[in-house]
């Protein structure tokens, strides 16, 4: 069965680092466009950052130049590397693969700033 699995999430201090990892299982990973969206308590899930199969790359404005998305076809693997991070940040975040009309969700990884 394809699926996508997040992992990576934690406590971290305002300005610090994170490295969020989306382990694929299956087969036709490198056919997949591959996005990381995040949802806040009492907001809307929105996307983050955008990785295509060519590794065309796209982020939500706030983000841009603090997260980096990447993809390793070898390992099956899509991380987002987040640095300076602001109080805006903290959120689940959600891998998402999409092929056609085919959409994977992973359960989401908890992202959250010490105070």
């Amino acid at each position: 069965q394809v699926q996508v699995a997040e992992s990576g999430g934690g406590l971290v201090q305002p300005g610090g680092a994170l490295r969020l990892s989306c382990a694929y299982s299956g087969s036709a990973f490198s056919h997949y466009t591959m996005n990381w969206y995040r949802q806040a308590p009492g907001k809307q899930r929105e996307l983050v950052a955008t990785i295509t199969t060519e590794g065309s790359t796209n982020y939500e404005d706030s983000v841009k130049g603090r997260f980096t998305i990447s993809r390793d076809v070898d390992r099956n693997t899509v991380y987002l590397q987040m640095n300076m991070l602001e109080p805006e940040d903290p959120a689940v975040y959600y891998c998402n693969g999409q092929l056609g009309n085919i959409e994977l969700w992973g359960l989401g990884t908890q992202v959250t700033l010490s105070s």
